[in-house]
């Protein structure tokens, strides 16, 4: 069975030091994909935008800076609020995004419960598929058997 976790959260996509406009988003977390965490930005076009990226970069970046390239992750203080900043990198630009710490914790926490560290490749099915994969079919038994008759006879006469 694969559970779903969800959080819509209002981001704030950081244009200037003093200016910032709100982007709701959606944080998504799949036990089927369980090393990867996803997010979803409402940017007010037809097409929403979505993000992939590991867990554990979010889990970290809810502590201390983390990641590198397209996708850093830190926690800091600004006007005595606790946020997460989050920081984007396209060949298109960059974004700089800040999310609420509580809501992002806390929805970082529901995914450890479901899915605790380490415990990942056991929801990925891998051994299972594996199996199933490698397992004899019907149509096996009648391949291992031999259904030509030998060309030497019964009696060692050729």
């Amino acid at each position: 069975m694969h559970t779903v976790v969800e959080r819509e959260l209002e981001l704030k996509l950081v244009l200037s030091p003093e200016r910032s406009i709100p982007v709701p988003a959606r944080l998504t977390y799949r036990t089927e994909d369980p090393y990867a965490v996803h997010i979803t930005f409402h940017i007010g076009t037809d097409y929403p935008v979505d993000w992939t990226f590991a867990r554990e970069l979010l889990i970290d970046g809810v502590f201390r800076s983390s990641g590198h390239g397209d996708v850093r992750i830190w926690p800091t203080k600004i006007q005595q609020r606790s946020i997460i900043c989050v920081a984007l990198t396209t060949p298109d630009g960059d974004a700089l995004l800040e999310a609420p710490s509580a809501a992002v914790a806390a929805w970082v926490e529901r995914t450890l419960r479901l899915v605790p560290p380490g415990t990942e490749t056991e929801r990925l099915g891998i051994d299972a598929g594996l199996a199933e994969l490698l397992a004899p079919l019907p149509a096996d038994d009648l391949w291992l058997s031999d259904p030509w008759p030998s060309d030497e006879s019964a009696d060692g006469e050729l």
